[in-house]
């Protein structure tokens, strides 16, 4: 059968199974979702010490017969905002690869927009900035906001989480001027869908982006 794989570089099969959730609700009911847990690393990557740890274990995915021919492989997620190990399985696969990150900023960015980040991990804001840059779209960056206290334990309190980054949201459009706000990370991918149901602002989940940009990429490659 056609399938996707989502992978998530942290270690937590149930933030992967949520992903994976997400990921089937955006993609037609002919392509399948399977999820990939990291063996070894972190359950939420939270500092560039993890980052760095999740693009090396990602990069080094073991991936036998991954050939599209072979298994009916048609594309790749890789669940994490800093999109870690993205590069690595694109030289690897023959298949369009795309990051979470990459993906929702650049939706963000559509029609002129300018764009905040919403998130729980300070320590990864330099990060998130670079990336910002990488793709260019600094100039529709209006900034990043981040919730308060550790990261690991507001993502046990699934209401607490939406109320934080909640919060979050609106100060990237009341003081930062965005027009439209990523949700970013995945294993907030739930808070994200919440946010985006019950604010008038669009709230970009970065799952659900991914899988509209590996669309495009499939139906892109398939007219060539």
């Amino acid at each position: 059968m056609n399938h996707i794989l989502l992978i998530n570089p942290n270690t937590s099969p149930a933030t992967t199974q949520m992903m994976v959730d997400l990921a089937r609700a955006a993609l037609p009911d002919d392509l399948e979702v399977r999820g990939v847990t990291m063996a070894g690393g972190v359950p939420m990557i939270v500092d560039e010490a993890n980052l760095r740890a999740a693009a090396d274990a990602v990069g080094a995915m073991d991936l036998p017969g991954a050939g599209p021919e072979r298994t009916g492989l048609r594309g790749a997620i890789v669940a994490a905002f800093g999109d870690p190990g993205a590069d690595a399985l694109r030289r690897r696969l023959a298949v369009p690869v795309v990051g979470i990150g990459e993906a929702a900023m650049r939706e963000a960015a559509g029609h002129g927009r300018r764009f905040g980040i919403a998130t729980t991990t300070p320590l990864l804001a330099s990060s998130i900035e670079a990336n910002v840059r990488r793709h260019g779209l600094e100039a529709s960056f209006t900034g990043v906001r981040f919730t308060q206290g550790d990261p690991r334990v507001l993502g046990l309190d699934p209401a607490a989480l939406e109320a934080a980054l909640a919060e979050a949201v609106r100060a990237c459009v009341e003081i930062d001027g965005a027009q439209a706000v990523v949700i970013g990370g995945g294993p907030l991918g739930r808070a994200a869908q919440a946010l985006s149901a019950r604010l008038a602002i669009p709230v970009i989940g970065p799952v659900p982006a991914a899988c509209r940009s590996l669309l495009r990429a499939c139906r892109e490659r398939v007219t060539e």
